[in-house]
């Protein structure tokens, strides 16, 4: 069997001499691993690189093999940052969490678009709170979503500070005052918009991060991915 689709190269691992064993996700098939044969070489390194956008072909004898991979690229988006490490530092976390977190074989157009809206968007200057709000997505796409709109305890929209790591629901300041401690924090921009504050943007991924280890890694023995961190720490540095 065989199929043709766009795919966003996640991650190009060596396999044996000259292969690469590489995780794709996929605009209709979701994420797929695949051989690239002769992936290694000098006339296909450059191609087979993390964070490019490209349009395949998938083909196996039987649909539960691993199956071979043939493609072009059509976006290269790390190739765009070599010589800007933070932006570099964003294509290889979103990569990285995109394969931690999505399952293999079930498609989810929604996540692909998404994440080629993030790598289209880390042109602006704004892109790391694009990155944060990306992820936040990501948990909604997977069933986790958090609600953000309303205060759990009093229902007011106004003044939201918090989220309940119980529920995932935001929490007021006045609600939360007396918890703050067991609660977390709230950055504002996720509710209204984007922020140059790469702090602010750190303190979101802390939100995004704990609920995407709680509900989607840890079921699984995994946390989250070394790239990812680097990114945080890049946005505290």
């Amino acid at each position: 069997m065989h199929w043709t689709d766009d795919a966003l190269l996640l991650s190009a691992r060596p396999h044996g001499e000259n292969a690469l064993l590489v995780n794709l996700l996929t605009r209709e098939h979701g994420r797929h691993a695949g051989l690239v044969t002769a992936g290694q070489s000098k006339r296909h390194r450059a191609t087979w690189q993390a964070g490019t956008l490209m349009s395949v072909k998938w083909q196996a004898r039987l649909a539960e093999h691993l199956g071979g991979v043939s493609g072009e690229a059509l976006t290269a988006y790390s190739a765009r940052w070599l010589d800007d490490a933070f932006r570099l530092a964003g294509v290889s976390a979103a990569c990285a969490v995109s394969e931690a977190c999505l399952p293999e074989r079930v498609p989810h157009p929604n996540a692909f678009a998404a994440l080629v809206a993030l790598l289209d968007g880390m042109v602006e200057q704004h892109w790391p709170s694009l990155y944060a709000h990306w992820e936040l997505g990501l948990l909604g796409e997977l069933g986790f979503g958090l609600d953000l709109s309303a205060c759990a305890s009093t229902g007011t929209t106004g003044d939201l500070a918090y989220v309940s790591p119980k529920s995932g629901r935001a929490v007021s300041r006045g609600a939360g005052e007396a918890y703050h401690d067991r609660l977390l924090p709230l950055p504002g921009f996720l509710k209204s918009g984007i922020t140059e504050d790469r702090i602010a943007v750190a303190d979101a991924l802390n939100l995004t991060g704990f609920f995407l280890e709680r509900h989607v890694l840890a079921p699984h023995g995994r946390g989250l991915p070394a790239a990812r961190s680097r990114l945080v720490d890049r946005l505290r540095a």
